[in-house]
């Protein structure tokens, strides 16, 4: 993807001392380690992945699951969090991100303005290990993510590496779509989706909810198709085999193939994602039609 000397956001933050200290000042990261370490000479495998199942249903649906474990409220201060905007010591994946927001920026504010609508830009935090969002505490194994309640992207720079190492899937333009996905999300809360979809959530049954935020993934999977459109539209940044980068990211998170990475037979009714084929398809109609009004997922008959 060509990048350099393309303008860079300067809506992205960098967050430090953002974990949380309780319990004799165990982390809720630690807490969660020590926990899987005893489920596991207990139980075996096969309770380290129910519960980590259980952890990202939970993250699913808005819940903090380090929250929960920890009881809520435990009397212990978290840790002050503070925040920088980069400057021109910053690193060249920050760079690179810099870079991504923006470009996602000049897109939506262009789409919007099209349809008569205003874009709010979402500000993006680069952590490391933890962080403290409007959402609640979250550690990198979390992966990038979305909070609503504040309308801000997370991401510690490092789930980029294990893209590439732990999921076979390198490239800029791999990470380019991660970035797109969070953003779509985003678009989703602005635009009422997210609000609406909470609402459909609350009278749901479990694998209804699941159903719900598959349906939601997938529209963002779309939308992050939508923006590499119009980036290669007004910019002509992509290169031989970005999109080939993207679709195999999107191939690698996918639930079926997550689940079976685990030792485990895909169980539709648990996923909260999508399948591979579906990360797939939800992307490349996106990127075939630059229309963001063919990423509603909700009115699909088949996904």
């Amino acid at each position: 993807m060509r990048w350099r000397n393309r303008r860079q956001s300067t809506n992205v933050v960098k967050k430090s001392g953002g974990g949380r200290q309780a319990l004799g000042g165990a982390g809720g990261g630690g807490i969660i380690f020590m926990l899987i370490r005893f489920l596991f000479a207990k139980f075996g495998i096969g309770a380290i992945v129910v519960l980590v199942g259980g952890f990202f249903a939970l993250k699913a649906m808005g819940v903090d699951p380090i929250g929960l474990v920890m009881g809520g409220n435990t009397g212990a201060p978290a840790t002050t969090q503070s925040e920088a905007r980069l400057d021109q010591n910053a690193s060249e994946n920050e760079q690179f991100v810099a870079f991504v927001l923006g470009s996602t920026e000049d897109v939506w504010t262009q789409v919007f303005q099209s349809r008569g609508q205003s874009y709010k830009k979402p500000t993006l935090n680069l952590f490391t290990g933890g962080v403290t969002s409007g959402c609640g505490y979250a550690s990198s194994a979390v992966g990038p993510f979305y909070c609503p309640a504040d309308q801000e992207i997370y991401l510690d720079l490092q789930f980029f590496d294990e893209m590439s190492r732990r999921f076979g899937a390198p490239g800029d333009f791999a990470q380019a779509y991660v970035i797109a996905h969070e953003v779509g999300h985003h678009i989703q809360t602005i635009t009422g989706i997210s609000a609406q979809v909470q609402r459909a959530k609350q009278n749901a049954s479990q694998t209804q909810q699941n159903a719900l935020q598959v349906r939601m993934e997938l529209q963002a999977d779309c939308l992050s198709g939508v923006w590499a459109y119009h980036e290669q539209k007004l910019f002509g940044s992509l290169e031989q085999g970005d999109i080939d980068e993207a679709l195999t990211a999107a191939n690698a998170i996918g639930d079926d193939t997550l689940q079976r990475q685990a030792g485990r037979r895909p169980m539709p009714d648990s996923f909260t994602h999508g399948t591979s084929e579906q990360r797939k398809n939800w992307f490349t109609k996106g990127w075939r039609s630059g229309d963001m009004d063919v990423c509603d997922s909700f009115s699909a008959s088949a996904l």
